[in-house]
């Protein structure tokens, strides 16, 4: 293979150059003769994983000052398709955290390589792996499979990807080295045995070719589970596997599927692992990581940790497992991870220990660890408005139909929808809604009734409507399947037919949309309050001079929370996450505003607080 040029870029004497390149200026990535090259001396990779979409702008510079001040020399991030394409053929890569270009372009001032791992799918535990709401509503569309009208979809983004960050790849003077092809596929080919292994075979490898003819010609690589990569290897990349900490079974998995040679990598390192709502937060202990990674280390093993640094789902970006063929499991705001770089960006016991280790096992230089982001606590937020949801929602338009409509069905990708019903007769029995995504709360006549939940498998109650009543089910899209074969099953909403004692309602059903992609302009809203029904909250706080803070949630019940603008995310009662991580460079030096949307609305609030320390494992049961 031949070498590939790239441009000097700042501080890369923590590459291990090679003279004769450091010499002209030209750097190269190759792999050939079972090694990673990097100008043309055998290198390993010490790289970490970070999402840029994860992260605010104005903090990547300091992230990836954190991964070098801890030993690395490169970076991976994973790029999210529906972060991009935000309305059908609507692209989006330069406003806030979406330019991908600057982020590179960061990372080389850095002097870090760039892994990118462009899916398309992702998982991550992101909305939908990746993928954008609405190809579920492409007539003969099926995702992830050799499918003609999402191969074209695929090649669209892809191109669209190549245009942003082609020329950024080091045979053009960039930082990128290695670009992944699909992602963990050989789980998929595991999980989907109905689909015959050739016909997964061609889907992933006209995946890797349209990235080819895209532009992209840096090393390609593919990463599964050491077991699986009958099913996930692609011909023409590097197989790589992950979270495999057998040295040896890993050199023979590798030698079988790329020609008796290596390089070695595991393409994912968990120094931590992801979190749900409603189960315990998980921790990986620190003597357990740095042994594995001295393994590494001695063994020549190339590595990412997945991750280093985990940020945050802000808005509605998180995604969502599962554990059996009707539940779901959302996964949390913080996507802390139990990283070594804490979701603030804060050094951890973790952090200082590998840092100790890599600065014993590598030549090259290891900078001073930055200093931090400085933190505040903002003692009283005095929440000065309410406004009652249902009175709003009096004045909207809803849509009408016979038959319940999904998200999907109403063109709503996030966010809630309030399903209404009128009755000109009694009702009453077990309402039993089966197909419940995700979250529901009931009301009869205005008065909250009880709740729906797929996460605890609540889908149904006990329900008295009276003569001319109503009844109201506000449900929300708790994020969509990231992972596993139900990928393909992401209808939000009531999917499928409510029945109360046996019957099923069918006409006059309304649907009002809530997608919240917006903060609510409290000032056009009219003040009430009505306890037990969904309220928004409204307020402003002086901020002396902005720091990082975390947002004590643990008195609240359920909602999202928008400052200036910004949707924090989530924010749960059961836990175990219980503050939302407000950064710094989302506040004003003077004025700030804040809108909560309260589901539970169990009794009224008149303030909150930001604390300077987050708590994310305290779970109520």
């Amino acid at each position: 293979m031949k070498l590939f040029k790239l441009l000097l870029l700042p501080a890369l004497f923590c590459l291990n150059v090679h003279p004769s390149a450091a010499k002209n200026g030209k750097h190269t990535f190759a792999i050939q003769n079972g090694n990673f090259l990097y100008d043309g001396k055998p290198t390993q990779i010490h790289s970490g994983e970070l999402h840029y979409a994860r992260i605010p702008a104005p903090y990547w510079r300091h992230r990836m000052q954190m991964m070098k001040a801890m030993g690395l020399n490169a970076v991976a991030t994973y790029v999210f398709w529906n972060h991009h394409e935000v309305a059908p053929g609507k692209w989006d890569w330069k406003t806030g955290n979406r330019n991908l270009a600057e982020f590179v372009k960061t990372a080389a001032d850095e002097g870090l390589m760039v892994i990118l791992r462009p899916g398309p799918y992702c998982c991550a535990e992101w909305d939908f792996g990746g993928y954008p709401w609405w190809l579920q509503k492409a007539e003969g569309l099926v995702i992830r499979t050799d499918n003609k009208p999402f191969l074209d979809s695929c090649r669209v983004y892809i191109n669209q990807l190549a245009g942003q960050v082609k020329n950024l790849q080091v045979t053009k003077g960039g930082p990128i080295v290695m670009v992944q092809a699909e992602n963990e596929f050989g789980s998929y080919v595991s999980q989907r045995k109905d689909i015959p292994l050739e016909t997964h075979k061609r889907y992933s490898a006209a995946i890797r070719q349209q990235l080819i003819d895209a532009g992209f010609d840096v090393p390609m690589f593919t990463s599964d589970g050491s077991w699986l990569f009958k099913g996930g290897a692609i011909e023409g990349a590097l197989p790589t596997a992950n979270g495999e900490d057998n040295v040896e079974k890993l050199k023979k998995v590798v030698d079988e599927y790329h020609g008796g040679k290596g390089p070695y990598m595991v393409a994912e390192f968990y120094p931590g692992w992801l979190d749900h709502w409603n189960e315990p937060f998980p921790k990986i202990s620190t003597e357990s990581v740095v042994k594995q990674t001295k393994k590494y280390l001695d063994a020549g093993v190339s590595f990412n940790y997945y991750m280093v640094h985990g940020g945050t789902n802000f808005g509605f970006t998180s995604g969502a497992n599962y554990s059996n063929d009707k539940n779901i499991q959302p996964d949390m705001t913080s996507y802390d991870y139990d990283a070594p770089i804490s979701e603030a960006g804060w050094n951890t016991e973790k952090y200082d220990a590998i840092r100790t280790l890599m600065k014993e096992n590598v030549k090259y230089k290891i900078p001073a660890v930055p200093e931090r982001i400085p933190v505040i606590s903002i003692p009283h937020i005095q929440l000065s408005k309410t406004a009652d949801v249902f009175a709003m929602v009096e004045g909207m338009k809803a849509v009408e139909s016979d038959d319940l409509k999904t998200f999907e069905d109403l063109d709503q990708g996030q966010g809630y929808v309030l399903y209404r019903r009128h009755f000109n007769q009694p009702i009453g029995g077990m309402m039993r809604v089966p197909g419940i995504a995700d979250y529901g709360i009931v009301y009869v006549n205005g008065e909250k009734v009880g709740e729906l939940n797929r996460v605890t498998g609540a889908d149904s109650m006990e329900i008295n409507v009276p003569f001319n009543g109503v009844l109201d089910i506000l449900v929300e899209n708790m994020g969509r399947i990231n992972y596993g074969a139900r990928i393909t099953q992401n209808h939000k909403g009531i999917i499928q037919p409510v029945t109360i004692d046996g019957n099923e309602i069918t006409g006059n059903w309304k649907m009002y949309q809530l997608p919240m992609d917006e903060m609510p302009d409290m000032a056009k809203l009219k003040n009430g309050y009505r306890k037990g029904m969904p309220v928004l909250y409204g307020g402003t706080f002086e901020v002396a001079s902005p720091g990082d803070t975390f947002l004590d949630m643990e008195k609240w019940g359920k909602g999202i929370v928008f400052v200036n603008g910004i949707n924090l995310g989530r924010y749960w009662k059961v836990g175990p996450q219980q503050t939302l991580y407000l950064p710094g460079c989302f506040l004003k030096k003077g004025k700030n505003e804040i809108v909560v949307f309260e589901q539970q609305n169990n009794e009224k609030k008149t303030e909150m607080a930001g604390v300077t320390t987050p708590v994310l494992d305290k779970l109520v049961k």
